[in-house]
């Protein structure tokens, strides 16, 4: 079980970004995936999670800016951001777990490399 998150860099408040979680030696849609990030001397904080039974979860922050998403074919996991803050400024990871989707990253059982996203003027 692999996870290669992609697609941090730099970027100005106000702009966008996308991140990507490829999966790799298991099939995504049998999993929840969750998006965490964290920033220097912070603890980790998830951010997004998607599958299990329940609807997408979203950080309160999050609502209306992020949006998660799901490529079946590309057994992919996309997370859009969108409207960024300076705040945002944090590493991003990518984990999977199964059945149900937690905000805890404690819950979590497969881990991505992280990706840095910092939104500066």
């Amino acid at each position: 079980v692999q996870l290669q998150a992609s697609g941090g860099g730099l970027v100005q408040p106000g702009g966008s970004l996308r991140l990507s979680c490829a999966a790799s030696g298991f099939n995504l849609d049998y999993y929840v995936i969750g998006w965490f990030r964290q920033a220097p001397g912070k603890e980790r904080e998830g951010v997004s999670c998607t599958g299990g039974s329940a609807t997408d979860y979203y950080a309160d922050s999050m609502k209306g800016r992020f949006t998660i998403s799901r490529d079946s074919a590309k057994n992919t996991v996309y997370l859009q951001m969108n409207s960024l803050k300076p705040e945002d400024t944090a590493v991003y990871y990518c984990a999977a777990r199964t059945l149900h989707c937690y905000s805890d990253y404690l819950k979590y059982n497969y881990w991505g490399q992280g990706t840095q996203v910092t939104v500066s003027s």
